[in-house]
């Protein structure tokens, strides 16, 4: 089988589950377990399946995104042949301006897709959570003359509503296909991996393009699903789609267990990513460490107890980190206390704070369909003030400072401050 000579990578979605941990970021470009972005998982896969030939598509907030990938280098991609393009939607004489959609993302690069001439294009999704070799997939894709293979996988059928899901026959050619079903007809879910055979996917693309349709799944998969050779390929390791604040706390957890199904650690298949030169971790004497992901940098005086915790973390003597996931730079004060909560970069808990307090669950005033399990939310660069309490479900906005709690000794469940 000729090896894979090209990916594209979709990465630049906005992630409006994800609340205020991506209004100034890519989803693509959002932390996760407690070094990477998310955008390096599907990255790091190419490279171990040796694609070293990579279109990354951006577009919404690509700033940290565009920083973070650079020229490539953590991945091996800084290269004279080959390497990492970003690719950014722009103004031309024929085609250009704002992508539209996923598919109009990828008419607006057909240049692109064309000058490579490869008879087979993977195409990927930049914001989810897994490993996985994409050579024998594109061998079975090839070995079943598929026009388009689609990776799926089997959920829970409380998550079905969540994703696109398919129906397939005896020999896994798709028969249906539907995005987000409110009644859970099937259990298997679409991963947005593709293989397509290129020249369905330019024929396609221009024929959308022709009657104003934008979306890849929408108007190219499932307009196609009985009319086209569909085929569905099963994959059965661990997958996070972390499209909202719950599953995106749940996958980080999930790396806490003593043996976890997704393994960080295999020295055959390692994430790499753009790491800042931090010293390394601290832990001080009377410090308190289980069950915990410390990240370089880190300087931890206080408990930390089954929670992620990224590089450069303050966690000051007394205070207590528990279930929770904090990002860079971020500081815990003196006895202090976060519990089940997602701090973004360079927040301040001050001295005698607390960040999740009792058991009202009362949900989010804003965002009552993902704040309304009892985690907060407090977004980046936001100070809580010394001795506030902030009960659960509370949703604190980017760059808040101490006046805005001028007044105010506890925030009730439910709260938003922005």
């Amino acid at each position: 089988m000729p090896p894979i000579r090209y990916a594209m990578i979709l990465a630049g979605g906005k992630g409006d589950r994800l609340s205020v941990l991506s209004v100034e970021r890519a989803k693509a470009a959002v932390p996760f377990g407690g070094c990477y972005r998310l955008i390096d998982f599907p990255l790091s896969n190419c490279v171990n399946s040796g694609i070293y030939d990579i279109g990354v598509l951006t577009q919404y907030q690509p700033r940290s995104l565009i920083e973070h990938i650079g020229a490539g280098r953590p991945w091996d991609l800084d290269r004279k042949q080959g390497g990492i393009e970003l690719l950014q939607p722009y103004l031309g004489r024929t085609v250009g301006g704002w992508y539209r959609g996923t598919g109009d993302a990828l008419y607006q690069n057909m240049n692109i897709i064309l000058r490579k001439r490869v008879p087979h294009l993977l195409v990927l999704s930049g914001d989810h959570v897994y490993l996985m070799d994409y050579n024998p997939l594109m061998a079975y894709h090839i070995d079943r003359d598929a026009d388009v293979t689609l990776v799926v996988t089997r959920v829970r059928e409380e998550d079905v509503s969540r994703f696109g899901v398919v129906a397939v026959d005896e020999d896994n050619w798709i028969t249906r296909f539907e995005e987000k079903p409110s009644v859970p007809w099937s259990t298997i879910a679409f991963m947005g991996i593709y293989v397509f055979r290129t020249e369905f996917l330019v024929e396609k693309l221009l024929e959308n393009a022709r009657e104003g349709k934008f979306d890849l799944v929408r108007d190219t998969i499932i307009a196609s699903v009985g009319k086209v050779r569909m085929q569905a390929y099963f994959y059965t390791g661990p997958w996070f789609d972390v499209g909202t604040i719950r599953a995106y706390w749940e996958a980080n957890m999930h790396l806490l267990a003593p043996l976890p199904s997704f393994n960080l650690y295999d020295p055959d298949w390692v994430i790499y990513t753009n790491r800042p030169p931090y010293p390394p971790t601290q832990i001080c004497k009377g410090a308190r460490v289980a069950s915990s992901i410390i990240g370089e940098g880190a300087v931890i005086r206080g408990e930390v107890v089954h929670s992620v915790i990224f590089p450069g973390v303050v966690v000051e003597e007394g205070a207590q980190v528990h279930d929770s996931i904090i990002f860079n730079d971020s500081v815990v004060g003196e006895r202090a206390r976060v519990f089940l909560s997602i701090l973004d970069k360079r927040v301040v808990v001050e001295k005698g704070a607390v960040v999740g307090y009792g058991n009202d669950l009362t949900p989010n005033d804003a965002r009552p369909d993902l704040l309304d399990w009892g985690v907060n939310l407090v977004g980046k660069g936001s100070v809580i003030p010394e001795g506030m309490v902030i009960h659960r479900n509370c949703l604190i906005g980017i760059g808040v400072q101490r006046e805005r709690f001028e007044g105010l000794k506890e925030l009730r469940s439910g709260s938003v401050i922005v």
